[in-house]
């Protein structure tokens, strides 16, 4: 299990065109050196570093990030993650609706413990988010832990409420922030054999990711 320590289409117009939940291309950089990349091999993620990497920063709460969810990422998984080719990677930045912050601190709580029941948690809310509000979101989510996957989920809660994670979070702001990314989210980072290209917001498709890449289906 990885823990996580505390801490165009250049010029296509892509960026720009793609609306967010919530927008300044920030320096190309390798990935070593991109400030939105820092503690990466600690983030969540499906498949191995030392390729392609797409980054991105998502809000539990998000509607878009549930359409990113739904329709792009099964397509990463069959094209990029299982075959070996990049890195889906997952930085949390609750910046849309209220409850987006606890779920957020439950994300980090859920993933120290069980990568598997941190991809159920996070599918869970974007599947039911309708169903969540930032007073109820701590005990729906303690119920799905506990009922659905090998996680405590009063345990999760506990760690929420002691604040353990609230430094794992705030450090994946920061790395936003530091790379100026902007109160937008799903903002995704593709970062193609470990050399930025672009940054796109919104409920990406496959094809701009793929194209970005030099991916097919």
């Amino acid at each position: 299990m990885r823990r996580r320590r505390l801490l165009s289409l250049v010029g296509a117009g892509v960026a720009g065109g793609l609306a967010g939940c919530g927008g300044s291309d920030e320096m190309a950089a390798s990935i070593e050196d991109h400030p939105a990349a820092t503690g990466l091999a600690e983030q969540p993620r499906l498949g191995e570093l030392g390729n392609h990497v797409v980054l991105a920063f998502e809000d539990p709460s998000c509607q878009r990030c549930a359409a990113f969810h739904e329709d792009t990422v099964p397509k990463l998984r069959s094209n990029l993650t299982e075959p070996g080719l990049g890195a889906y990677v997952v930085r949390h930045y609750p910046v849309v609706y209220p409850w987006g912050g606890p779920a957020s601190r439950a994300l980090e709580a859920t993933f120290a413990r069980s990568e598997r029941a941190y991809w159920d948690l996070l599918g869970h809310y974007f599947e039911t988010r309708g169903q969540f509000t930032a007073d109820n979101v701590l005990d729906r989510t303690e119920t799905f832990l506990t009922d659905d996957t090998d996680v405590d989920g009063a345990a999760v809660v506990a760690d929420v409420g002691d604040g353990a994670f609230d430094d794992a979070v705030e450090a994946d702001v920061s790395a936003a922030e530091a790379a100026g990314l902007g109160e937008t989210t799903p903002v995704v980072l593709l970062f193609r054999a470990g050399e930025y290209v672009t940054k796109v917001n919104g409920s990406v498709s496959y094809e701009v990711v793929a194209e970005a890449l030099g991916v097919t289906e």
